[in-house]
């Protein structure tokens, strides 16, 4: 037994909704037969992340149908998550490789191979035709809710007409491959396309599934796929009094297993001065010491975490406040 986080969450059992309608393995398409968006919700992906299944576990539950337009659900690294252990609940983050990584053409339609790719390559036509998306996740340490905006700041005025949560990201990607709120036209300044990727909060936390249930219903809303009254009747959170945008700036990236942490591992925590050393480690081509420090006053950390270390791996992400 390895020591981790409280899992209060317990995972659904998913396994009618694998014949789906599409062809492929857990992809439901509801088609209002209406003109209207063609909206996408995604959860697991991650395997361990499963406040998102709950989520839509929940939607199929309630039989929502769309209004206007289609709604697709789709449940991705769903291997991973047949592999998730109480006992050992990080192990089914990904099996091969991290399915949120893999989503450049270079790597769907390259000659590399594995269960992520291949899943990924199964539910790319399904992204591609999307004009709305919501990816939902989870994080492994303790910080509240995020909605991730990728790059592009259309997907932050579109998070701001969601209305939830109070924290809202616009970063600058990730060095280890392309997301998917970023593939094609999510990632086009200039495109109509919209897409965000909520983190709920800690993994497996109570409240991860209820703020996971409450974004899903909000963006369906925001979209206008599904019937708002539906909606409203079924909401149960509490919308924020006001939302903050972090504009990240850079990432800090490990370099070697040296890497560590000098401030305390907050999630949205602030360093006040500008020059605090933030973490250090060694480079492995030189052998010297690297110091990371904020690069201004009142740098927030944007989900800082050890339980990924490795080389490549961004550890942490500078912003702030707008």
């Amino acid at each position: 037994m390895t020591e981790h986080f409280a899992v209060e969450l317990s995972p659904p059992d998913i396994r009618a909704y694998r014949a789906g309608n599409t062809g492929v393995d857990y992809v439901h398409v509801l088609d209002s037969g209406r003109p209207g968006p063609n909206v996408m919700v995604q959860a697991l992906t991650h395997g361990n992340e499963f406040c998102g299944a709950i989520a839509l576990d929940w939607l199929l539950r309630e039989r929502v149908q769309p209004a206007h337009g289609r709604l697709t659900l789709a449940f991705a690294n769903v291997e991973a998550y047949a592999r998730f252990d109480f006992d050992d609940p990080d192990a089914s983050r990904y099996i091969d490789e991290d399915y949120n990584r893999v989503w450049a053409d270079d790597a769907l339609f390259g000659p590399r191979d594995s269960i992520e790719l291949r899943r990924a390559r199964a539910l790319q036509p399904f992204v591609d035709a999307a004009d709305y998306l919501l990816d939902l996740h989870s994080m492994h340490e303790p910080c509240r809710p995020i909605m991730v905006c990728g790059t592009v700041d259309k997907n932050a005025e579109f998070a701001r007409q969601i209305g939830v949560p109070a924290d809202l990201l616009l970063d600058t990607g990730h060095p280890a491959g392309l997301r998917m709120i970023e593939r094609g036209g999510f990632g086009d300044p200039a495109g109509a396309k919209r897409a965000v990727l909520i983190e709920c909060g800690q993994h497996w936390e109570k409240p991860a599934a209820d703020v996971a249930i409450d974004t899903v219903l909000r963006f369906l809303r925001t979209t206008g796929v599904v019937d708002a009254a539906w909606v409203a009747s079924r909401l149960q959170l509490p919308p924020p009094a006001e939302q903050r945008l972090v504009r990240v700036t850079e990432a800090v990236v490990a370099r070697s297993m040296d890497f560590r942490f000098l401030v305390p591992l907050e999630g949205l925590g602030i360093v006040e001065r500008a020059g605090t050393p933030i973490a250090e480690d060694t480079d492995p081509a030189s052998g010297e010491k690297v110091v990371w420090r904020a690069p201004y006053d009142n740098t927030v950390l944007v989900m800082p975490s050890m339980k990924h270390l490795r080389p490549g791996n961004t550890q942490v992400r500078l912003g702030r406040f707008q």
